[in-house]
């Protein structure tokens, strides 16, 4: 077997295995018996236990970001539906990997450096991608003076705000029974776009 199928095929166990078990709990013996291979191979391929789980954070996170992206690539969107889109698949990639998705939201962060850092790393890459969202939508709308005039820092803080927003009402997501992408997206979505105080006069996502 190619050694990038063999390594997919840990790693694919590793995540499972982190995920539901956690970084403490999970052990290399059950990784490799889920993978399929001996325990001393997953060393030869990974080295450690440590550079493992750094493995399934970047690789996860990376592929989050990936789906992210892959969202909002139809053209003509407009910027409120861009956003929508984006938000729609962040949440389901969250929810259709929640093993992924508890590495990165709860593992990663739990246990200290290196890991806490390439979480931090895809954060700060979502977090540019939807400031760049926001300032087209701000340039997108001259007819809204108070969008128009959003500083630098406004844009990067209503962005972090979102992002957080997001990690947050995924974790609620995938804990909560029938929360679907798009629901979870609507709720975002009428809470950071509609503003409170247009939902309350009966104003929803989706359109």
């Amino acid at each position: 077997m190619p050694r990038e199928v063999r390594e997919r095929e840990m790693l694919d166990a590793a995540v499972a295995t982190f995920g539901q078990r956690g970084y403490r709990a999970a052990s290399m013996d059950e990784i490799a018996e889920l993978a399929g291979v001996s325990k001393p191979l997953v060393y030869l391929y990974l080295n450690s236990k440590e550079e493992l789980f750094t493995a399934c954070i970047r690789r996860e996170a990376d592929a989050l970001l990936a789906a992210v992206r892959a969202g909002v690539v139809e053209p003509g969107l407009a910027p409120d539906e861009q956003l929508w889109s984006g938000l729609t698949a962040f949440f389901a990639h969250t929810a259709e990997n929640p093993d992924a998705w508890s590495v990165l939201h709860r593992q990663a962060r739990t246990h200290g450096e290196p890991f806490a850092a390439e979480v931090t790393r895809m954060r700060e890459e979502l977090v540019s991608f939807v400031t760049g969202l926001l300032r087209d939508a701000a340039r997108a709308t001259p007819a809204s003076p108070d969008l128009a005039d959003l500083g630098d820092r406004d844009v990067v803080g209503i962005a972090q705000a979102l992002v957080g927003a997001a990690e947050a009402l995924a974790g609620w997501a995938n804990e909560t029974p029938d929360v679907s992408a798009k629901e979870a997206a609507s709720t975002l979505m009428n809470f950071a776009w509609t503003g409170l105080g247009n939902l309350m006069d009966g104003e929803r996502w989706p359109k």
